[in-house]
This record gives C-alpha cells, structure tokens and sequence, in this order.
C-alpha cells in the first residue's frame, strides 16, 4: 500500500503580517510512501534532484521519523517518491512542504491517529515557526500565535474572487539571510502601524471591502529591509500596481512577490507577462487560486512509475 500526500505551497506575511499571516495557494508538492523489505529509497522527480538530499537528511525522512519516535513505530524500510513543484529558497514554503508532506505520509502510514492540531505542533517545532506550515496543513488563511509551546490558530477561508499572482525569480534568497538582515529591535510607531494594517488586510479580505487591501499589506517590519536583497523589486511592485493589483507584497522571506488580483482581472496577467519578458526575462509568473484545503493524504493502490 502506498501513501499520497498532496502539500501546497504557501505564502507567509502578506506585508503586514510579519510572523503570523499565512496563506495556502494552488501550487503542489507531491510525497508517494511505502514500507520495504529494508533500507531507504528516496527519489525525487524533478529538478530539486539536483541539490535536494535522497539520504537520511532529507527533510521529508527525517519528519516521517519525528512522527514514528513519537508513536513507537519502526519500519524496516521506506520508499519515498517526491515531486516538488514549489520552487526551493524562493519564498514559498518549500521546506514547509516538506515537514507537512513528511508528517502527513507518517501519520498515514503507520496509523498514529495525529490530529491536525498535533501535527501543526510538530511541525511548527521543526520549521521553527508557524506562519507557513499552518496554512499547508489547514489551507486557507491561517492566523498564528505561539502560546505556551502550543499554536494557536484562526484559518479563514479565502474568497473564490480573488487569486494571487506569484513572481517567482531564477535566484534563491535563503531564510537565514534574509532574516540576518532585519533589525533587532522596531519603533512603537512601525510596531502600530504593522498592527492596524494587518487587522485591515485580514478585515477586508473577509468582508470584501477589497479596496483596502493596498494599504492593509503596507509593511514597516520587514519588506523595506529585505527589498535590498533582491534587484528592481521596486519596480515590480509599481508594475503590478498600475495593472490593476490589489495589493503586492513581498512573500516570506522573499524573493518571490505576490499580486492579490480580482479573479475576473483578463488585462493582468498579459499586461506582467509582457513585462516580465521586456525588463525582468528572469522571473516566471503563476497565476494561482487559494487553497481552502490544506495538505491531504490518502491510501493508493497502484505503483507510482
């Protein structure tokens, strides 16, 4: 019998919601797992092969294993099949993906029985934070605090009239550094001023009051310090705006950026496309919707191929 966990990707802050907004959209890992006679296979089905571990030290394996410590459970072998479609160090939550997909396929696998609340737990311990793997496990709009080694958390579903436009770029910008970058302390002006947007970002969306969203992704926390890192960002942003986005930010740690459409905008996508290729030929656009689902495994009968 083998495992199908379906993992999407993610997009943590959306501007003013530094550390505790996440949101889950239509772009998907794959992890395929079986029990074997011995030993660990790991094959990973696309490019990330290329630099992606197929040993003890993948991420995938190594939190199907925090699942089995916990339960008592040992296996005497593993075949992993991976297919990553969420692109690696781009802001995304790839590695979220991972540690979702890893704990899910455990979960099923050896029938723990881990509700969704003791997985989030889990795996917001092994990422270190919440604001990405809440979204991939409970889709939606997830808002998230740490309370007491425990997360705490609010998913809202998010309007079919909106879906999200990522531009993703050829270059990785990893976590680390993009975070060693950040100020060590913030003003109590920038610290309200991050509270009231991100209240009116969540708010608007939920009530569709659409016309705020430009001002709830506004940011004083994190994005103008790591628009450093990344070439003509600015640009983009302004791009984006006069083709009729909703509202930009910057997702994660960047250096991907994401454009909140209205789902009947026909003139956008043409518009950044043709863009793209005039001035930035090196960043790629995918038009998503949101996920209101979340991660899902499931038992398959048949041999992947």
């Amino acid at each position: 019998m083998m495992i199908k966990v379906k993992i999407p990707a993610t997009s943590a802050n959306m501007g003013a919601g530094f550390d505790c907004l996440g949101i889950a959209l239509g772009l998907y890992n794959y992890v395929y797992a079986e029990e074997t006679d011995g030993g660990l296979n790991i094959e990973i089905r696309d490019e990330s092969a290329n630099y992606l571990p197929t040993d003890e030290r993948n991420l995938v394996y190594r939190s199907m294993q925090e699942v089995f410590d916990r339960v008592g459970y040992r296996t005497a072998g593993l075949h992993l099949i991976l297919e990553n479609n969420v692109p690696v160090t781009r802001g995304l939550g790839s590695s979220s993906a991972g540690i979702v997909g890893g704990l899910l396929a455990a979960n099923e696998l050896c029938e723990a029985g881990l509700s969704a609340d003791e997985l989030l737990d889990m795996a917001a311990r092994i990422e270190g934070h919440p604001d990405n793997v809440a979204p991939a496990i409970l889709g939606g709009i997830t808002i998230n605090a740490s309370s007491r080694r425990k997360i705490r958390h609010v998913k809202a579903e998010v309007p079919k009239d909106l879906k999200f436009a990522a531009f993703v770029p050829d270059f990785p910008l990893p976590t680390k550094k993009s975070r060693e970058i950040l100020p060590k302390s913030v003003s109590l002006h920038d610290a309200a001023f991050n509270t009231g947007r991100c209240a009116l970002l969540l708010t608007s969306i939920m009530t569709g009051h659409y016309e705020n969203i430009r001002i709830g992704v506004e940011d004083r926390l994190h994005q103008r310090f790591r628009k450093r890192l990344i070439p003509h960002i600015d640009d983009l942003f302004r791009q984006a705006y006069r083709s009729g986005a909703l509202g930009v930010y910057l997702s994660g740690a960047g250096p991907t950026v994401v454009a909140i459409i209205k789902a009947g905008d026909k003139s956008f996508e043409p518009r950044m496309r043709g863009y793209l290729r005039r001035y930035m030929n090196n960043w790629r656009l995918h038009i998503l919707n949101a996920d209101n689902v979340g991660a899902a495994a499931c038992k398959i009968q048949m041999e992947v191929n």
